[in-house]
C-alpha cells in the first residue's frame, strides 16, 4: 500500500507539471502552429547547432567542476567522462520528477564506483550554493551593464521621485522603523532559533561558509574557481549564439543577451519539470521590454528552451545506458 508520504511527493510532481503545462499552454495559446514552424524554419540553423555544441560542452565541465569536489577514499576515482554521464543522467530525471536529478546522479556514481550517496549529495549540495552565488553575481552584472532598462522597469511598479521625496521628508521615522524591524529579526532569530524555518536558514548560510572553506581545501581549488566560471561563460554564449541565429533578436546587444540569459536562469529555477513554462515567460517578458515583438519573443524562448530539451533527452538517454552497462561496483577482496 502506498504511503501517505509517497501520495503527497506524487501530488507535489503532478501539481509541478500541471502548473508548467498550464503556463505554457497560457502564453502560447494565441500562437499558431504554422508561425512557429515558419520562425523555426527561417531561423539560421548553424548558430543554433553551436549552441548546442557549446552547451554540450558545458555539461562536460559540469562533469569535470564535479569531480574536484569529490574527495573521497572510498570507492573508484570518478573520472570526468563517468561523472559527465552522471550529471546527464541527472537533467534527463530532472526532465521527469523536479531536483530528483541532484539524488539520480549520485546514485549513478554510488553504483558504478562505490562511493556513499551521504558524500556525494554533499558535494551536490555545495556545487549548488557556488552556483547560486553565481547566479547572484550575474544578476548584479546584469544589472550594471544594463541599469537604465532595470530602473525602467522596476519604475513601472514603483514612482521612485515620490518615494524618493516621501523618505527624506520622515528619514527620523524612517531610520527608527528599519532599526526596529533589524531587531526583531534579532530577537525572533534569538526566540526561535530551535525552531524549524530558522534553523534551515542559519544551516543554509553555514553550508555555504563552510563550502567555501572546503573549497580552499581542495587539490585544485583554482580549476574549481575557474569551470565555475566558465560554466556562466558557457550559459551565456549559448543564449548569444542562439539569439544570432534568429532574425528577431540578432541586433540584440551582448548587455541585452546576459539580462535574457538571467531571466532564462531564474526561471529555470522554478521547481518545475525542466523550467517549462517559467523559463518561456520570463524570457518572453524581457524581450518584450527590449522591443522585442511578443510572438517573437514567446517563438525564440519556445525555440532555445526546446532544442535545449532535445540536447537532454538524447544525450540524457545515451548516458543513461551507458552507465546501466558499466558493472557495478564491488568492494575489492582482501587477502
Amino acid at each position: 500500500m502506498i504511503n501517505s508520504k509517497r501520495i503527497k511527493q506524487i501530488i507535489q510532481i503532478l501539481l509541478s507539471f500541471g502548473i508548467a503545462v498550464w503556463i505554457f499552454w497560457f502564453l502560447y495559446r494565441d500562437i499558431e502552429l504554422e508561425t512557429l514552424i515558419a520562425q523555426v524554419k527561417a531561423s539560421n540553423w548553424a548558430w543554433i547547432i553551436g549552441s548546442l555544441t557549446i552547451s554540450l560542452f558545458g555539461y562536460w565541465i559540469r562533469g569535470w567542476r564535479w569531480t574536484l569536489l569529490i574527495n573521497s577514499e572510498e570507492g573508484e576515482k570518478v573520472t570526468p567522462t563517468r561523472s559527465y554521464h552522471a550529471v546527464m543522467v541527472g537533467y534527463l530525471v530532472n526532465m521527469l520528477v523536479p531536483r530528483a536529478g541532484e539524488v539520480a546522479r549520485c546514485g549513478v556514481l554510488t553504483r558504478t564506483n562505490g562511493i556513499s550517496l551521504g558524500h556525494l549529495l554533499g558535494t551536490v549540495i555545495l556545487e549548488r550554493s557556488i552556483d547560486l552565488l553565481f547566479l547572484i553575481g550575474t544578476i548584479l552584472l546584469a544589472f550594471t551593464v544594463e541599469q537604465d532598462l532595470f530602473l525602467s522597469l522596476a519604475g513601472q511598479l514603483v514612482d521612485f521621485s515620490s518615494l524618493g521625496e516621501s523618505l527624506l521628508s520622515n528619514l527620523p521615522f524612517v531610520v527608527t522603523f528599519a532599526a526596529i524591524i533589524l531587531l526583531a529579526i534579532w530577537m525572533i532569530f534569538r526566540r526561535y532559533k530551535d525552531h524549524g524555518l530558522v534553523n534551515k536558514i542559519q544551516h543554509f548560510f553555514r553550508e555555504i561558509l563552510s563550502g567555501l572553506k572546503r573549497i580552499g581545501q581542495l587539490n585544485n581549488p583554482v580549476g574549481f574557481w575557474t569551470s565555475s566560471t566558465l560554466l556562466w561563460i558557457i550559459y551565456f554564449l549559448t543564449m548569444y549564439t542562439v539569439s544570432l541565429g534568429i532574425q528577431s533578436t540578432a541586433n540584440l546587444s551582448s548587455g541585452e543577451v546576459l539580462l535574457v540569459m538571467v531571466m532564462g536562469s531564474i526561471g529555470m529555477v522554478a521547481p518545475v519539470q525542466g523550467g517549462i513554462g517559467t523559463f518561456h515567460a520570463l524570457v518572453a517578458f524581457i524581450l518584450i521590454q527590449l522591443g522585442i515583438s511578443e510572438v517573437d519573443g514567446k517563438i525564440f524562448a519556445a525555440i532555445i528552451h526546446g532544442t535545449q530539451v532535445i540536447l537532454v533527452i538524447v544525450m540524457g538517454l545515451i548516458s543513461w545506458i551507458i552507465m546501466l552497462k558499466t558493472p557495478k561496483w564491488k568492494q575489492p577482496e582482501t587477502s
